[in-house]
């Protein structure tokens, strides 16, 4: 017997118990668990094809889902990662502040991190989707936009030292309101940006992703009748639940801590920035507690906790198996925790414009503490990416121009194979920048862009080669601005892996800190150099043949090959010299094994 839904009160949200999940039509659910699916998918479609900005359209700095009339994620786009956590906090302060003041044609929007965001770039809009008066679900999208004001264009820069330095903070508001646009509020922004048309147009594509999401959506309701999907959101969230505690269920029992270190926060130069996590798993939960990492800092790489819990949930998720939707099922297994006031969950006035740096960094740091539990999935430390590029100001016209790039391209080496390259950081899934495009755009000639040899990490399996990227400015002046890691502190190898080399920042061919904010000026030439991947295993055991194709690669010079593999290359250049490689190999481990006793 199918079960049916009390009337519900114009306005009121259809709610769903747990105990109304039962799947009478296991094919239907299949078919529309995969039709939510693609809906989040299509959004993220519309945005990448609608949008104004490189930063959205190149990159793919943007995400979008779906969640239920609670509030509760039941399906997330192919997008980012890195905002896994944040969507879900962001709805429950739109739903939490409006209560019964949500109505169809309403959507709202909100960037403020200390009320339900993350950092100002990154806009959130939430529209409520409506049937017959009754809200069934939202549809969600975050886009992180070239710029929203402050003292630095792109308003991304590392060395501001409060929060209202670094743009316009938007509180959760309507920005439309029982479908009539609030003037007010659109007119404020616009004001406030340097490139309005641009933060306009985004919105826009922002607004016809939730217009795709509503329209598919309620061919599902008229499809399969209220009752039904609301049952089936709530199975779909309960499914993923299920996988996600049978899957930690195989994993064993215990505690396991990790520390790294940030070179860092760009206003206390050399102060390194410590991140400590544990995770302790305890049959079908885990738990990871940020407690010991460092007070939140001067500058503006401190985390929201929703951004600590994204960076969290995404190196959880990748211990697991494929085909766990990412939902609030997921969420349900994982806790995670962080003092208030430290660098994992930070407190009024804290700076947060670049706090991508420290989540991508959690990432890594995770993994290291992941590594005890799952030391067959975890694979070595990855580029600490992803570095940020801001260069803005204004050309003859005085028309202002911003270009922003995010570069990650490096991981560390896995269990089972080497780290990639060329390569989106995990945390990211970004694109990179067409050099052509952006020649076309910005006043930006890209000078180079290649991969960079002796830099990954050696191992059984190699870290990932990184790439550089150098630019020229073409204008007669403006600001540049970069949010850069992994100079001081290495990207750590794994089993007896090596750590990758460190990154590098040049300005004019000078070396330049990791966190910068300098003026430049027409024909100045600005070359950041990701770091390498960390390595996997130990680099005596790697296939000689694999050391041979790399140097072929030019990704790892002859010189480079007998140091860090005691590989001996043949008289041809092109394969390995057996009996040379067993000699050198032979003595490294001797002069090894002689250095370890007399440690």
């Amino acid at each position: 017997m199918r079960r049916r839904f009390a009337a519900v009160p114009e306005g009121q949200a259809v709610v769903c118990s747990r105990a109304m999940t039962d799947i009478d039509d296991p094919i239907a659910f299949e078919l529309f668990k995969n039709a939510i699916f693609s809906i989040a998918d299509e959004m993220a479609l519309t945005i990448c094809r609608t949008t104004y900005s490189g930063v959205l359209r190149d990159n793919m700095d943007f995400s979008t889902a779906f969640a239920d009339a609670d509030g509760r994620l039941v399906a997330q786009g192919l997008t980012l990662p890195g905002h896994l956590g944040s969507i879900p906090t962001a709805l429950a302060t739109v739903v939490e502040r409006f209560r019964d003041d949500i109505h169809p044609g309403d959507v709202f929007c909100l960037n403020d991190p200390f009320d339900g965001g993350m950092h100002l770039p990154d806009i959130f809009v939430f529209q409520p989707i409506f049937h017959e008066g009754r809200r069934l679900a939202f549809a969600c999208t975050i886009c992180h936009h070239t710029d929203v004001g402050g003292r630095v264009a792109g308003s991304n820069a590392s060395d501001s030292t409060e929060i209202y330095q670094e743009g316009l903070r938007i509180p959760p508001l309507k920005m439309f309101e029982r479908g009539k646009r609030n003037e007010t509020l659109w007119t404020l922004i616009e004001s406030n940006v340097r490139v309005p048309v641009r933060l306009a147009g985004d919105l826009r594509a922002q607004l016809a992703a939730c217009h795709i999401a509503e329209a598919a959506f309620l061919d599902l309701v008229e499809k399969y009748g209220e009752a039904r999907v609301g049952v089936y959101m709530e199975a779909v969230i309960d499914y993923a639940e299920r996988l996600t505690r049978a899957a930690l269920s195989e994993l064993p029992d215990g505690t396991w801590s990790f520390e790294d270190w940030i070179d860092d926060d760009g206003i206390d130069i050399g102060k390194p920035i410590r991140l400590f996590v544990t995770f302790t798993k305890k049959g079908d939960s885990m738990h990871a507690d940020w407690t010991g990492s460092a007070e939140q800092v001067k500058g503006a790489i401190n985390n929201t906790l929703s951004f600590t819990k994204a960076a969290t949930y995404c190196a959880v998720r990748s211990i697991l198996p494929p085909g766990i939707p990412n939902n609030e099922g997921v969420f349900r297994a994982i806790e995670v925790t962080a003092p208030p006031g430290t660098i994992a969950n930070s407190v009024l006035p804290a700076a947060c414009a670049a706090r991508g740096l420290t989540g991508f960094r959690m990432v890594d740091c995770a993994f290291g503490a992941l590594a005890g539990c799952a030391p067959d999935k975890v694979f070595a430390c990855s580029d600490g990416g992803n570095t940020g590029v801001s260069i803005g100001g204004y050309d003859k016209e005085r028309r202002p121009f911003i270009y922003v790039d995010f570069a990650c391209g490096t991981w560390g080496g896995r269990p089972y194979a080497d780290g990639l390259e060329g390569n989106a950081n995990m945390f990211a899934n970004m694109a990179s920048h067409s050099v052509e495009v952006t020649e076309a755009e910005q006043p930006v000639q890209v000078l180079r862009y290649d991969l960079v040899a002796d830099r990954m990490g050696p191992g059984a399996y190699r870290g990932g080669a990184p790439y550089r990227r150098e630019y020229r400015f073409l204008e007669h002046e403006a600001v540049l601005q970069v949010r850069a890691d992994r100079m001081a502190f290495r990207p750590y190898g794994l089993s007896g892996g090596k750590p990758g080399e460190p990154a590098a920042n040049y300005l004019n061919g000078e070396p330049v800190p990791s966190k910068i904010t300098r003026n430049i000026h027409e024909g100045d030439v600005f070359l950041h150099e990701l770091a390498g991947g960390g390595g996997w295993g130990d680099p005596l055991d790697r296939e000689p043949s694999a050391v041979a194709v790399d140097v072929l690669n030019e990704l790892l010079s002859p010189e480079g090959a007998e140091r860090d593999y005691g590989v001996v290359l043949a008289s041809d250049g092109r394969t390995a010299d057996e009996a040379a490689t067993a000699r050198l190999r032979a003595s490294m481990r001797t002069a090894r094994a002689d250095s370890r006793a007399a440690e």
